[in-house]
């Protein structure tokens, strides 16, 4: 808080002011700030500016008013000069992801996944591989290996139809 008392100033009666209202005024500028230290820096512009007019202020019984009508307008000036963060776009940004799980479970789960893999058929196992572990097209899969289209499709089908009855798996679904 303002304390000008060690200074010498020409305005005794603004140094008295200070310190028997100074208590009250603070409370007004917290109530302006969240920030108890913003409040402090609130209520030093303030003070300052009344001492700066302390000779054209004519009536000193009406201070309070006055350095509250000063608090609000440098409170107010502060918020039109702030920063700003936020942007307004067309497009909502994503939304955050749930928490992460226990990576402990999430590797037990891999491990799950890939001994369930590894049970399937020589060619449906290749065929999953390809596509869900390489992110291959059904396309490039079927190239790859020679076949048609449709036979990817129709084994990945009987593939992924194992392992939802794979025992091992049952637990986590």
């Amino acid at each position: 808080m303002c304390t000008l008392a060690s200074n010498p100033t020409p305005y005794p009666s603004f140094s008295a002011y200070v310190r028997t209202r100074g208590t009250v005024l603070m409370r007004t500028a917290r109530s302006l700030t969240a920030n108890p230290c913003d409040a402090e820096d609130l209520l030093q512009t303030a003070l300052a500016k009344t001492y700066v007019a302390w000779d054209r202020i004519e009536d000193h019984r009406a201070l309070d008013g006055y350095v509250r009508r000063t608090l609000v307008n440098t409170r107010t000036s502060q918020w039109r000069k702030r920063k700003v963060d936020e942007f307004a776009c067309d497009e909502l940004p994503e939304t955050e992801s749930a928490p992460a799980g226990d990576p402990a479970e999430a590797q037990a789960l891999r491990d799950a996944m890939w001994r369930a893999v590894t049970r399937l058929p020589d060619r449906q196992r290749a065929m999953v591989v390809l596509r869900y572990y390489e992110d291959l097209s059904e396309v490039q899969t079927a190239e790859l290996l020679g076949v048609s289209v449709g036979t990817v499709k129709s084994a990945v089908s009987r593939a992924l139809g194992k392992l939802r009855e794979d025992p091992e798996l049952m637990p986590v679904r």
